[in-house]
């Protein structure tokens, strides 16, 4: 059976608000939802004790103070996850107790030093203070507010005895997401997203995928046989995929089209061929700044803002069920300009109530 799309697409604050704030911060997703966010996204990794802690990748030096306190600094190594060689900091090598200590960092700082003053502010975040700051949100705003909870490297801490599938739908059960709740659970593995669902949270089971490269689950058990992105989304790869998951969420380029000079033409077919089949449709990640945009859309410096309008009513323009950005505030603005090319009549709170003015 087609799937409908919905009557509005989802604006989700990507890692929260980072055009704003760091990322992942309290502050950045208090913003998030100030701006008008429907949900945010946290990236969940682990820690050593199995605590869920929200980072974008479980190496934090990056996005921490960590290199700088000298407590920690036998705790770094270099390590290979999916397949890539990293060195630095890592969430499972600390305990819930030592990364409560440390601060969190723009991760950008060149692009965005107006989120970068706000470096060494706040603390780490495990996904049970989320889901308290999002509930606390929805009461405020008087209306649900969700969650779209990115788990990541699930091959890597199940083969540290950390299996996240278990670890999420325990947590998010356990503080109040198990059912009835507006949240959306992804993941760049297959696997894992099985692995929750068996568990019986009642979510939306979306499946993240790049342009190119294949899933770190698939490449773990088949190898160099393993199928790629590309193949997934091809039209049997797809009719494989509406029977696994809810939906999928792609990178936009691969809802955009583009020219071999990456100017784009227009918008794929993706979201409307995704919809045939059942799947909801998502994209990431809209950004504002040039050297974030397609090639067509960019006007002036590279860390300035350019024709971010005209490429995300594009992406919108599709029908997409929902899209992540760095400013919510934006998605919001590129929503309200659909609607009213569309003629769709908005309520007080800004939300569409249907009909033509």
């Amino acid at each position: 059976m087609a799937s409908e799309a919905r009557p509005r697409p989802l604006v989700i604050g990507h890692r929260g608000a980072p055009g704003y704030r760091p990322e992942h911060s309290r502050s950045g997703y208090e913003l998030a939802f100030a701006l008008g966010a429907d949900s945010v996204e946290p990236d969940v990794v682990a820690s050593k004790d199995g605590i869920l802690v929200v980072r974008h990748e479980n190496e934090i030096s990056g996005t921490t103070d960590v290199a700088s306190r000298a407590e920690f600094a036998h705790l770094r190594a270099t390590k290979t996850i999916d397949g890539d060689e990293h060195t630095g900091w890592f969430t499972e090598d600390f305990t819930w107790e030592e990364l409560s200590t440390l601060r969190v960092r723009e991760r950008l700082p060149m692009i965005r030093p107006s989120s970068a003053s706000f470096d060494g502010k706040q603390g780490i975040l495990r996904l049970a203070d989320l889901a308290v700051l999002v509930d606390a949100a929805s009461e405020q705003q008087g209306r649900p507010l969700g969650m779209t909870v990115e788990i990541k490297h699930a091959t890597h801490f199940d083969a540290l005895g950390l299996p996240l599938d278990e670890l999420v739908a325990t947590e998010l059960d356990d503080a109040g997401w198990g059912s009835g709740r507006p949240l959306i659970v992804e993941s760049f593995e297959k696997t894992v997203l099985a692995g929750v669902s068996a568990r019986g949270l009642e979510a939306e089971f979306v499946y993240l995928v790049e342009r190119s490269g294949a899933a770190a689950d698939v490449v773990a058990r088949d190898g160099a046989s393993a199928i790629t992105y590309a193949e997934e989304l091809s039209d049997g790869g797809l009719d494989a995929l509406a029977v696994l998951v809810d939906g999928v969420s792609a990178d936009k380029t691969l809802v955009l089209s583009l020219d071999e000079d990456g100017v784009a033409t227009g918008a794929t077919d993706l979201v409307s061929r995704l919809h045939a089949r059942g799947l909801t449709a998502y994209a990431w990640t809209l950004r504002p700044e040039n050297r974030f945009l397609s090639a067509g859309f960019r006007r002036g410096p590279a860390d300035a803002f350019g024709d971010w309008a005209s490429e995300f009513a594009v992406i919108l323009g599709t029908g997409i069920d929902g899209v992540f950005l760095d400013h919510p505030d934006l998605g919001v603005a590129a929503r309200d300009a659909l609607d009213d090319r569309a003629g769709v009549r908005r309520g007080p709170d800004g939300d569409g109530v249907g009909g033509r003015r």
